[in-house]
């Protein structure tokens, strides 16, 4: 007997979470032009918080066909965002966003739980 113990939230485009993750509308419309671009409805949003950086803890974003034990899933307007049991404590509250400015274009992450960053603002602890 097998036992799914993956969770599954809706999440609408203008409610926060404050327990997990959220992703504000314009990343989750980046994302499903990425999906859309890849051709793949199959995919999610994989937030991961690995050991890394020069502050000790690295986010990383990628898309993944996989289900772990554990896992948190919540969809954002069509848009499936996972986040693994050990990555769930060091995400509490936090935001992704997509930024497309003249000095940057790429996802960022307010994570109100990072009480620190490095200079090149590539890792937190």
């Amino acid at each position: 007997m097998t036992v799914d113990s993956t969770r599954t939230e809706t999440v609408t485009e203008t409610e926060k979470s404050t327990d997990g993750i959220s992703i504000t509308p314009g990343a989750a419309a980046k994302v499903r032009s990425l999906l859309e671009q890849e051709g793949r409805d199959d995919l999610a949003l994989r937030i991961a918080v690995q050991p890394g950086g020069c502050s000790g803890l690295r986010y990383q974003l990628f898309f993944d066909e996989r289900s772990l034990d554990g896992d948190e899933i919540k969809d954002f307007d069509g848009v499936n965002v996972v986040v693994d049991r050990m990555s769930l404590p060091y995400l509490g509250g936090a935001t992704i966003d997509f930024v497309d400015t003249i000095e940057k274009q790429g996802f960022t992450i307010d994570n109100p739980m990072a009480t620190g960053s490095c200079a090149c603002g590539d890792s937190f602890h």
